[in-house]
């Protein structure tokens, strides 16, 4: 799992020694222009996953309230299109609801029926 990260090689070279991993839990939420080193945009947390050689990518730190400029869904919505053109499996749990390594990711597109 990654914290609050700005991209950059370390999570290739994670991989390369550590990867593959099942499941990687990377935020990608909260970022501005401003704080490229504290926080990944949304494409950039789909080429970490990539880097990680991740088998699924959970986007963390976007759903539960609003700190940045960008709007409450930008984040998901914006990593649910790098996803798809990257060919990342992507899983997207209800806020509270279970996965199952290995078993069970949810995809549904839940944020798109909040207004």
């Amino acid at each position: 799992m990654g914290g609050d990260s700005g991209y950059d090689n370390h999570f290739k070279e994670i991989g390369e020694k550590f990867g593959p991993f099942d499941l990687a839990l990377l935020e990608c939420g909260q970022y501005n222009e401003d704080w490229p080193y504290i926080h990944m945009t949304p494409e950039q947390t789909v080429q970490a996953s990539i880097d990680l050689q991740a088998k699924v990518l959970m986007p963390i730190h976007w759903g539960k309230f609003k700190l940045s400029l960008h709007s409450w869904k930008e984040p998901i919505e914006r990593a649910a299109v790098a996803a798809e053109q990257n060919q990342v499996r992507l899983t997207t749990p209800l806020i509270g609801e279970s996965i199952s390594i290995g078993n069970h990711y949810p995809s549904l597109k839940w944020w798109e029926n909040i207004r």
